[in-house]
């Protein structure tokens, strides 16, 4: 399945935009759970057009610039509200590169440990940060009352990825905790805590 093209079309059917105008949505709101290279935004978009999904206008920018401004046809709107009915399994679970260096940890001094985990601890606070700093302005800014609107779809996933970063810096805390007083906290997981 092409995710990406999805994607796409969920965006652009809420407005008409430009390759550009994808861009910066991938890179500034949809970046907190997934994400495209300009290199995969340009060859999907020349494809949903090929299928009929999206057509598009040529608008003038500059003396010799033009920029393509992409719509939405009925049959991507047809393929997208059938896509975004269907229930999907769970994924399997994402690539996390730290994690995989902790499952290794045994590799490293209590030292090395450390700066690892506070690195990043470090950089979750920031992106923590970074999401509450959006979320603020969302909230600020939009009426999310409604929901079949955008906001509020912007809403709900920016809610759910500051319940991710609070529970990795959780779990980040706990493992700092546990390397600087030398202990280990062993739960049997089939007990209800």
């Amino acid at each position: 399945m092409r995710t990406l093209k999805y994607a796409i079309l969920g965006l652009i059917n809420r407005e008409t935009m430009t390759g550009y105008d994808l861009m910066k949505v991938f890179n500034m709101e949809l970046v907190n759970f997934w994400y495209a290279k300009h290199s995969q935004i340009y060859p999907e978009l020349k494809k949903l057009t090929d299928e009929g999904m999206i057509t598009y206008q040529i608008l003038p920018e500059g003396d010799k610039l033009r920029k393509k401004s992409y719509s939405i046809t009925e049959k991507g709107k047809q393929d997208f509200h059938n896509w975004i009915l269907q229930q999907d399994l769970l994924e399997p679970t994402p690539k996390d590169i730290f994690r995989l260096k902790a499952y290794f940890i045994e590799s490293l001094s209590n030292q090395e440990i450390l700066a690892h985990f506070n690195y990043q601890l470090s950089q979750r606070q920031q992106k923590l940060a970074k999401l509450q700093n959006n979320m603020e302005l969302l909230l600020a800014s939009k009426d999310i009352s409604r929901i079949q609107s955008p906001e509020y779809g912007d809403y709900i996933v920016l809610k759910s990825a500051i319940k991710r970063e609070k529970s990795y810096l959780e779990w980040l805390n706990e493992c700092i905790e546990e390397v600087t007083t030398n202990t280990r906290i062993f739960i049997d997981e089939r007990r209800p805590i």
